[in-house]
């Protein structure tokens, strides 16, 4: 059968080598499997399909430095996964049973205890039977931290073959960030991650493990082995098995382009998955280090980690030019692989050079200030009312005033400026049913954490203080204590602090602990992301599309203020249910709705006038190397894809949440409000991008040149606040 696409040049900078222990992992494995139940008489395998798949050479790629007990076992865990991922198909995906499928899932967590000490069921087929063997013969080595990460990525890597099975079942494609984020958890390479773990003897320290800079090393390591994946495997998953989970057809689809052309996109994607990798193990993990006070011993870990990571996508890019399970004819051999010598993939000077180069290129070049002209905006078809709060004007009244009791208003803002931006028509329409007092304080935060948006940027960005803003951080943090809301006044000395201790004591005060945490969380995180566009900001960098869409999220406040109407429910829906892919995947289609949204009004205002590189459409025509309205257009439909995807998950995948956790009718009800909830907040957003003085072209120069004046905060950073002039009126 012909190939569908030549293969792209790929961008493969490290060298691929191979562990000399990969003989005695064949042997091991295939009698391993053996014994499992896995080849002959299990309707899956014969022997000499597990002999070609040739898993022993791909952890012999992978992991090239572990000794020969670790290559063993590491090989058993890909051949489980392998094993598990074609029973699956021919149990489950051929025949469309999401009935079955979903009871043989149940029980492959009963696999995994906690507790090493815990007994299990008695296996029923090989899937059962290998996760119970290798979970016994791993997890003693591991801390409980690993198990329960390890954990969790086995399982989402399991039961995300249901999203896979009801795609097909319904002949849908997914919209490229829906599949992007389902990819990472189907794929299973956040699993592989923790493998690396294991046979690096590298384990992740547990006050890092869950850190912006591991994390962002763990996705984009999968990424690039799931897009890689895409491109070897593309003939075999969407021509022979009818998959719709595949990039190429993603892109190919959402682009509207040729076979070869989706292709090539897939590996610019890889492409920036990797550089994405590269610049956060240089430029970010060193500082995460110093700043968490890791040990040699630590840090040296946390090294070989990133070093095993590496190491996995050059080996597994030499596995799959050789593996017979993929499409890769013509790869091995010829001139640009020095006839086929292993690791000289990483020589072929097209991987430094050629596309790699110009989009790493693109990203450190952007020219700021480029008269743009009024932002192009297409057709909003959202199909939410809007309804408006009857307290609209009296709390623009209360919360305008309370920010000039705070001082907010006598450096960056004035009260004309903040009575136009008018945060009190978005609380409106984001929380119509709001009573006077909690659509006042709505509106407050809003207006806190707007301007803390503009301040940063103005304040650090400019001057490139990083150290300053990472010190300010640290006192915002200090004003939101946890046992004791109102006590965070003792810790504020600037405007900024002490209208966030009024606003933390209004609304923390009155919670629960847990609710208490969850929203700490969430404004650190928001606070955080702010580290991060300061961070790409004097790197002159435009973000990787990946990172950008993920991180969006935070900056715009969406975690926010989702969570303070995810907290309405708590008595009754069970927390669970929030933490579940359905819900997560509902947040996130109206969130990326309303930050792309945001981004189309004030492209003129962040691009012209402030010099930003953080905006959606930026970071697409850096990517595509295409204008700005064809980036406009890429943004409308990647938008319509989040709205339709919103829709999906509403019509197909809700009724089986209310399943899943037994809801009854006051629960259903709770939920139904939930998502009325998050439509509104999309209704209000829209509502309030269109009436505001903010993103207008005769808005946008408002105040630029107006040097910084008045009182206004005192403390960290402030001596750049009094020479800095405005350069806009706001971000964001």
């Amino acid at each position: 059968m012909p190939q569908p696409f030549v293969m792209p040049d790929f961008y493969v900078p490290y060298p691929a080598r191979l562990n000399p222990h990969v003989e005695a992992a064949r042997t091991h494995t295939r009698d391993w499997a053996r014994e499992m139940g896995m080849l002959e008489g299990s309707g899956v395998w014969e022997e000499h399909d597990l002999d070609s798949h040739d898993y022993a050479l791909l952890c012999s790629y992978t992991h090239p430095d572990c000794d020969e007990e670790a290559l063993n076992l590491v090989t058993d865990w890909y051949t489980w996964v392998f094993f598990f991922d074609d029973h699956f198909l021919e149990v489950f995906k051929r025949t469309q049973d999401r009935a079955g499928s979903k009871a043989y899932l149940d029980r492959l967590p009963l696999f995994m205890p906690a507790d090493p000490t815990a007994g299990m069921p008695e296996p029923t087929n090989p899937v059962e039977a290998g996760l119970a063997d290798l979970w016994r013969r791993t997890v003693p080595s591991m801390s409980e931290g690993w198990r329960v990460r390890f954990a969790e990525a086995t399982e989402h890597l399991l039961y995300e073959s249901l999203w896979e099975l009801d795609n097909i079942n319904e002949g849908r494609v997914a919209n490229p960030l829906e599949y992007i984020e389902m990819r990472r958890k189907v794929g299973g390479a956040p699993w592989s991650a923790g493998l690396v773990e294991y046979a690096a003897g590298a384990e992740v320290p547990g006050q890092v493990a869950w850190s912006r800079p591991l994390r962002v090393l763990r996705d984009a390591f999968s990424d690039a082995v799931h897009l890689r994946n895409d491109l070897f495997s593309y003939q075999r998953e969407v021509e022979d098995e009818g998959e719709n989970s595949n990039g190429v057809l993603v892109l190919e689809r959402f682009l509207g382009c040729t076979t070869q052309e989706a292709a090539n996109a897939v590996n610019d994607l890889l492409t920036s998955r990797v550089q994405q990798f590269e610049n956060t193990a240089l430029t970010e993990v060193p500082l995460l280090a110093a700043e968490k006070g890791l040990t040699p011993q630590e840090c040296a870990a946390v090294a070989a980690y990133a070093k095993g990571l590496q190491d996995w996508q050059s080996g597994g890019h030499e596995w799959h030019m050789r593996s017979s399970r993929y499409m890769n004819e013509g790869m091995v051999g010829g001139p640009s692989h020095l006839d086929g010598i292993i690791g000289t993939s990483a020589l072929d000077i097209r991987t430094l050079f050629g596309r790699p180069a110009a989009a790493r290129h693109r990203a450190f070049t952007h020219a700021p200030h480029q008269h743009v002209g009024p932002s192009l905006l297409p057709e909003f078809d959202l199909p939410y009312p809007l309804t408006l709060s009857p307290h609209h004007q009296e709390a623009k009244r209360l919360s305008g005033d309370w920010a000039e009791r705070m001082g907010l208003l006598d450096d960056i803002w004035d009260r004309p400026m903040m009575d136009g931006f008018d945060f009190a028509l978005c609380s409106a329409g984001l929380d119509p049913d709001a009573t006077l007092e909690e659509l006042e304080l709505s509106a407050e935060w809003l207006t806190w954490g707007t301007y803390g948006d503009d301040y940063y940027p103005l304040v650090f960005g400019r001057s490139r203080n990083l150290l300053g803003a990472k010190e300010q951080t640290g006192r915002f943090k200090s004003c939101m204590p946890l046992d004791d809301p109102a006590a965070g006044a003792a810790f504020a000395v600037n405007p900024m602090e002490r209208s966030l201790v009024d606003l933390w004591a209004r609304t923390a005060g009155p919670m629960a602990p847990e609710a208490r945490a969850q929203l700490r969380t969430a404004l650190d995180a928001m606070l955080d992301s702010w580290l991060w566009e300061l961070h790409n900001q004097a790197q002159h960098r435009v973000p990787d599309p990946v990172d950008y869409v993920e991180m969006r999220r935070t900056t715009f406040g969406s975690e926010l203020t989702m969570l303070l109407c995810r907290l309405r429910h708590t008595e009754a829906l069970p927390p669970e249910i929030y933490a579940t892919g359905t819900v997560r995947a509902l947040e996130h289609s109206a969130s990326d709705y309303a930050t792309l949204l945001n981004d189309l009004f004030s492209y003129q205002k962040e691009i012209e006038v402030e010099g930003e590189v953080h905006n959606g459409v930026l970071v697409l025509q850096k990517f595509f190397d295409c204008d700005y309205p064809t980036a406009v257009s890429m943004v409308d439909d990647l938008m319509r894809g989040r709205l339709r995807q919103y829709e999906h998950l509403k019509e197909y995948e809700v009724p089986q949440l209310y399943e899943d956790f037994a809801l009854d009718r006051e629960g259903r009800a709770a939920f139904e409000a939930y998502l009325r909830e998050l439509e509104d907040w999309l209704a209000g957003i829209l509502n309030w991008h269109r009436n505001v003085r903010r993103y207008r072209a005769e808005d946008v120069h408002l105040g630029s040149g107006t040097p910084l004046i008045g009182r206004g905060p005192t403390g960290i950073g402030t001596s750049a606040a009094r020479v800095v002039s405005l350069i806009g009126s706001a971000t964001r």
